[in-house]
């Protein structure tokens, strides 16, 4: 039996659980089978990745947050990096290859999207994640 030498690897994609477009968004982007499971962590619940994403810094209310292979993608990289995992199937996928699957794409349209992301939560009254303000509260003795 020989081993396998490209092992699938989890794929973990942190978002805004209250957020209808990145709930939208989770619902229909999908990653090709050889590449591994898509796990979906909303940010807004406790757990160690989280953690993991406040120690490093990074202010989820400003770009979701892709961890793979044990690198962690941020903002623009980390929808770059999904849409190049992600399956070409259905029209969403093409539409997300299609914008997000080069650097400058991601760097041009991520921000557009996370505007529209935070007038959209405004609008409807839901309040920022804020994990790095959560993560001072709690060190600040």
């Amino acid at each position: 039996m020989t081993p396998d030498v490209n092992p699938k690897e989890d794929v973990w994609l942190v978002y805004d659980g209250e957020c209808p477009v990145c709930k939208t968004y989770c619902k229909y982007i999908r990653i090709r089978a050889a590449v591994g499971n898509l796990h979906l962590v909303d940010a807004r619940q406790p757990g160690e990745l989280m953690d993991e994403i406040t120690r490093l810094g990074l202010d989820i209310d400003q770009g979701m947050v892709l961890k793979f292979k044990d690198a962690i993608y941020y903002g623009s990289d980390a929808i770059h990096m999904l849409t190049l995992l992600s399956t070409p199937s259905g029209v969403f996928n093409r539409i997300n290859y299609y914008v997000f699957s080069t650097q400058v794409g991601s760097k041009i349209f991520y921000p557009i999207g996370k505007a529209f992301r935070t007038l959209l939560l405004k609008l409807l009254g839901i309040r920022r994640i804020e994990n790095l303000k959560k993560n001072s509260k709690t060190s600040v003795s």
